[in-house]
């Protein structure tokens, strides 16, 4: 079993914190705005996708960084896909 936190869990959380952050402003700017039109439906049809195949990645392996980071991501990327879906 193991107690401590290897560096490659560092390294997976300090890059989910990033990643994931770094959505924050876009979902913020549009949900403040309402203004959609320089996100393309597509692009963030498939992230959404992908975000949601990432996250049962991370559950079959049990990584959590990985998990963790999808569901924050998962959330803000569907909250700003659903924005352009409605104020298009």
């Amino acid at each position: 079993m193991k107690t401590t936190m290897q560096l490659s869990d560092w390294v997976g959380y300090a890059a989910a914190f990033l990643t994931t952050s770094s959505f924050v402003p876009q979902a913020l700017h549009t949900f403040r705005t309402k203004d959609v039109t320089g996100i393309s439906l597509g692009m963030y049809s498939a992230f959404v996708v992908g975000i949601s195949l990432w996250l049962v990645y991370g559950l079959l392996l049990s990584a959590w960084p990985i998990v963790i980071a999808n569901v924050i991501t998962l959330s803000l990327a569907s909250t700003i896909l659903f924005m352009k879906l409605r104020y298009r």
